[in-house]
């Protein structure tokens, strides 16, 4: 379920000081955040934010194509290997 319109958009008000300062400054570099529920501004664009997935930072680079959507989006927290794998093969063979 999405945020209410009458309250507007979620941003960790840290992480988008760091971000206005970062701008006045012309700086790039990559910002390590735990704000997986923070919405990508346009303020964002052009930096690279590393997003915490509960074992590390995954740096993820912010484009216009991102903005409006949630940094946990960018930041898978699991990680498929895949269906079977050996008995499903063991399984194919025997019919």
């Amino acid at each position: 379920m999405s945020r209410s319109s009458k309250k507007g958009p979620y941003v960790d008000i840290r992480l988008l000081g760091r971000i206005e300062d970062m701008n006045r400054a012309s700086e790039k570099r990559v910002l390590r955040t735990c704000s997986r529920d923070s919405t990508i501004f346009p303020q964002m664009v052009g930096h690279t934010i590393a997003v915490h997935d509960a074992r590390r930072h995954v740096p993820i680079y912010i484009t216009e194509n991102m903005v409006g959507h949630k940094m946990g989006e960018f930041a898978p927290t699991r990680l498929f290997r895949g269906h079977g794998g050996k008995k499903a093969d063991k399984r194919g063979k025997m019919k």
